[in-house]
């Protein structure tokens, strides 16, 4: 058995917005990585554009410091629930976690998370407490939510006794004692090589490395990222690729190998146990895979990613706008789109459905598959959604459904309204707490379906002052019906161009999605209604000019300024005979039949039968 010394891998693993990227941007500017001129953009780490603006991690990032002698690999996981299949793969790269807490919050649900699968698969886990200058950070209390969370979980001896790390990334300060002020980062540095375990194993042995993500490059193609799990691998040399739940073996060729230096990938003539490295050039590598010497095949087994929870429908676009705004609009563009995207991946499922142009996607929530949605809607494409729904499984006859654990915090003054609506939607209250702040702290245990489209509500009921997160809680036997919306949508009478004379008609009959100067068709939802019905409106009605009025007074008409769904809240409002088109530029609600005439066909034939 051999030891490596001069290495450490480790995860950095924490709830959505604790830090977790302002860290690795400071431990990369203190260990010299970027030059003293050199420009660096804050939260270097996210470097897609969804993930900037919203200020999350979606895909697991590798990067790579020197402290010393001392090289240290740093994976970034993404914090939030829907991207657990990311989280579970990046860890079978590491030997230890920095878990990363936010000194005033506390722990949050995706803390709980991705902790929960780092103890179980034994890494060593490392505290750091973040933000400890904030005002009302509370340091001990937070480190006592910590200890009970992993007695919680189920933490072996060794893992309870874990050290702590004080920090403010903010200001690139870290200390171990939380009553003297660190200067930089040195005590951090210093934890993880103390703490973090160095990689051993077989340094002699036959090659095997283990691939746990892929990306994808347009000038080389497919990129496979892993560690090497025993011996050493070199450029030139044949190997054989083999598991990853496929049966037998195919061989390859290691065409050129890249190891991590800050955040370049810098190609190298080889790699030994422990380094986590990047190969290009075998063109059909998937995820789980394990490259080994053709003379000694082994396959490493894998970790088995959770199933998706919610699946929707992706569509041809059909509108009478359909091909106006988009690059990408064929059944083919969106098969190819749609199947390419779960090579990289994995807890995404797509199956074919029995028509040509609609496809099946499954994912891991509603944020994973409307990410999805948002990039393929950037990069050109124009196709239509129907509403997410969960999936249920079946076991000895009786029909599970998928529970989530939901933590809420809301200003003392709105529980009430919370409870209320939160018990409609089938939801049980496991956990209440309050804070001196004035703060209540709830959790619960909802099934999947009662949350969809409670976010819009929540933040009505608490004026925008509540914190919601859930994370995926297990499979439980069926809860019962819950009532859906309660709103009906409005609905464009005809094809044609808004008015403010039709709007100014319609605004008192509810709420308005659109406002004048907007092209529509019969059938688009314009706006939701107070009652449970649906109405048609004339939204493109004009006044009719007489001799005694003129058609300018239009303008002295007052609207009511319209409301603008994003996205995500287009796909909570709408209803299950009701599409999203998305496009490159429009994003607009419609009901599946356009025709009002033969809706209302449907209708009848639904209450005769």
């Amino acid at each position: 058995m051999g030891i490596r010394e001069d290495l450490r891998n480790v995860a950095i693993i924490a709830h959505v917005d604790h830090g977790k990227t302002t860290l690795v941007d400071q431990l990369l500017r203190q260990s010299g990585i970027f030059r003293a001129n050199e420009a660096v953009a804050e939260r270097v780490m996210d470097s897609g554009d969804l993930e900037r603006e919203r200020g999350i991690t979606i895909l697991s990032k590798n990067t790579a410091v020197k402290f010393g002698d001392t090289k240290i690999n740093i994976v970034d996981t993404p914090g939030h629930a829907d991207f657990g299949g990311e989280v579970e793969r990046v860890l079978m790269m590491v030997d230890g976690v920095l878990l990363l807490v936010d000194a005033f919050e506390g722990c949050m649900p995706q803390t709980r998370f991705v902790l929960k699968k780092a103890l179980g698969l034994g890494k060593k886990p490392l505290v750091v407490l973040n933000k400890i200058d904030r005002p009302g950070a509370r340091p001990a209390e937070v480190v006592d939510e910590v200890l009970d969370l992993f007695i919680e979980l189920g933490a072996s001896d060794d893992q309870l006794d874990f050290p702590v790390a004080y920090c403010s990334a903010r200001e690139g300060s870290a200390t171990l004692d939380p009553n003297m002020p660190g200067t930089d980062m040195k005590p951090l540095f210093e934890m993880i090589l103390k703490e973090v375990p160095a990689p051993r194993g077989d340094l002699e042995g036959p090659t095997q490395v283990l691939f746990s993500n892929i990306d994808y490059d347009e000038y080389v193609g497919r990129i496979g990222i892993g560690r090497v799990e025993r011996g050493e691998i070199r450029v030139g040399q044949q190997v054989a690729i083999c598991g990853g739940g496929g049966e037998g073996h195919k061989n390859a060729k290691i065409s050129k190998l890249y190891q991590f230096e800050g955040l370049k990938r810098v190609e190298a003539e080889s790699a030994k146990l422990g380094d986590i490295i990047a190969v290009s050039g075998i063109t059909d590598l998937n995820i789980g895979e394990t490259a080994c010497s053709p003379d000694n095949i082994e396959p490493l087994p894998f970790v088995k990613i959770d199933e998706p929870t919610v699946s929707m429908l992706f569509k041809v676009n059909d509108s009478p706008f359909a091909g106006r705004e988009g690059k990408f609009v064929t059944s083919r563009n969106l098969r190819d789109r749609l199947f390419k995207e779960v090579e990289t991946n994995v807890a995404m499922r797509v199956e074919e459905t029995d028509s040509m142009d609609t496809f099946k996607v499954s994912g891991r929530g509603e944020l994973h598959l409307s990410i999805l949605i948002e990039q393929m809607r950037r990069q050109g494409y124009e196709f239509q959604v129907s509403p997410p729904t969960v999936i249920y499984k079946e076991k000895d006859g009786k029909r599970l459904e998928p529970m989530e654990l939901l933590m809420i915090e809301t200003p003392d003054s709105y529980v009430g309204a919370v409870m209320e609506k939160i018990g409609s939607r089938k939801a049980e209250l496991v956990n209440m707490g309050s804070r001196e702040t004035g703060i209540t702290h709830m959790e619960f245990r909802i099934p999947a379906r009662g949350l969809m489209g409670y976010r819009s509500e929540f933040l009505t009921d608490t004026n925008g002052n509540g914190i919601m997160n859930h994370v995926f809680d297990g499979y439980e036997p069926y809860k019962g019906d819950i009532a859906q919306r309660q709103q009906g949508s409005i609905i464009a009478f005809e094809t044609g161009e808004s008015t403010a004379y039709g709007l100014f008609n319609t605004q008192d009959r509810g709420r308005l999605f659109i406002g004048p100067g907007v092209e529509v068709y019969e059938g688009m939802i314009v706006g939701a209604s107070p009652k449970a019905e649906d109405l048609v409106v004339n939204v493109c009605k004009k006044k009719h000019a007489t001799n005694t009025r003129s058609s300018a007074s239009d303008e002295a008409l007052r609207l009511t300024p319209h409301s603008v769904l994003s996205l995500e809240q287009c796909l909570e409002f709408i209803s299950e005979d009701e599409y999203v088109e998305v496009t490159p530029k429009s994003v607009r609600m419609r009901k599946a039949v356009l025709s009002h005439e033969q809706r209302m066909k449907q209708q009848s034939r639904k209450k005769s039968s």
